[in-house]
């Protein structure tokens, strides 16, 4: 059985620049991984409205889920909810669910539900509501799209919401090897090792430490024999 896949896009201008280290990524992935869904494809755009349509159309018709970051908060830059709109022909307005969400948490805050914060309230039509219990403000689904805010603590407890309304596959199992040789050295066997077991995923990782070369290889795969034969072969070949 195939595992449903999935692609992450990326927004935000701080991301391209260096300005922002983007966390979220290594967390879906490995929520996706324990849930049995390939995160097969991540691509990272500015905030461009453009951009962001033709990704979320490009990844939205490849893969079975999107994951979306950045670009829902109150400021001019913050156009993901309007490229959702149009890469669906949907059409965006405050959502009087939302905006009674921001008006609660206002009140109850002290803030003012003022006409930035308002912009937090446009969802697509047809979208479905994400919950936020971070800071209130949701993110949303539109088709197979998940738009989650970019702060990485509101970003974790969105993820947190959506992935129990997935299906999910075959948890992958995976197993790290240590091998103290170059990967030039290593090539020739590791990739005799990949043909003989077509159905894993073998990575090289090569590190240098102390004047030493060497790479992590790592197996993975959703049936835990085949990793673990996989595996002990590895070290077999390898062995001092």
């Amino acid at each position: 059985m195939t595992n449903p896949t999935a692609a992450m896009l990326v927004i935000g201008d701080e991301i391209l620049s260096g300005r922002t280290r983007d966390a979220n990524m290594h967390h879906l992935a490995g929520r996706l991984t324990e849930m049995g869904i390939t995160l097969s494809e991540v691509r990272v755009v500015s905030d461009d409205h453009d951009a962001i349509v033709a990704a979320v159309r490009a990844l939205s018709e490849a893969w079975d889920h999107v994951f979306t970051s950045g670009g829902i908060g109150p400021t001019h830059d913050d156009i993901t909810a309007d490229a959702i709109g149009a890469a669906f022909g949907a059409s965006v307005d405050i959502r009087d669910d939302a905006r009674a969400l921001l008006a609660a948490h206002y009140e109850r805050t002290g803030g003012e539900l003022n006409a930035a914060r308002l912009r937090m309230a446009r969802i697509p039509d047809g979208a479905t509501l994400i919950d936020n219990p971070v800071s209130t403000a949701p993110g949303f689904t539109l088709g197979n799209v998940h738009v989650m805010a970019g702060v990485p603590s509101v970003f974790q407890a969105m993820v947190a919401t959506v992935l129990p309304t997935l299906t999910g596959g075959a948890p992958l199992v995976s197993t790290s090897t240590r091998i103290d040789r170059g990967e030039g050295d290593i090539a020739g066997p590791l990739g005799d090792l990949a043909a003989a077991f077509p159905d894993l995923s073998i990575g090289s990782y090569p590190f240098q430490k102390d004047g030493r070369f060497g790479a992590n290889i790592v197996v993975r795969g959703q049936d835990a024999g085949r990793v673990t034969e996989a595996t002990d072969r590895l070290a077999a070949l390898f062995a001092e």
